[in-house]
């Protein structure tokens, strides 16, 4: 029996909203809120282990603060149901939720890697991070495309 392979993914939140350092203090924390089928399609193939880009968006200047792991996987986020919540979703059935979300852990912290540095980066020239128009808040990156922020994260 073969060993599942590790998929990467970038998350992109506010950091006023929740960022790392909120991640960090909690020790984990739903990924609650995304209201885009696509996004919501991904969260739904994450599996437990799987490593993740925390992107900081809306600020100045958005980028990647961090790294996570999922360590639960898709169930209905309880946002959808909630009339106070921002994310409250009045058509969504509880029989048969139309939002899921994922449980995540902080893995480390990382040197903070702005959007600019990004964009030198030769091995995202074709991620969808770096795509005109991309507005999703969850998508799977490559290996190496994980990787190359990570190693451009510690090489300061």
């Amino acid at each position: 029996m073969s060993a599942r392979t590790v998929r990467h993914w970038l998350m992109k939140n506010e950091p006023d909203e929740f960022g790392y350092h909120h991640l960090e203090q909690r020790g984990r924390g739903g990924w609650d809120g995304v209201r885009n089928y696509q996004a919501r399609n991904f969260l739904r193939e994450m599996a437990i282990g799987d490593l993740v880009l925390f992107y900081h968006s809306s600020t100045q200047p958005p980028g990647v603060a961090g790294i996570a792991t999922v360590v639960g996987t898709a169930e209905p986020d309880p946002t959808q149901f909630d009339p106070a919540s921002p994310y409250h979703d009045p058509a969504s059935d509880p029989a048969a939720p139309r939002w899921d979300w994922v449980t995540i852990a902080p893995v480390r912290r990382l040197r903070y890697v702005t959007l600019a540095e990004l964009k030198e980066l030769p091995e995202l020239a074709s991620s969808r991070l770096l795509a005109r128009g991309n507005r999703l808040s969850v998508f799977p990156l490559t290996a190496e495309e994980f990787d190359a922020v990570a190693r451009r994260a510690d090489a300061g």
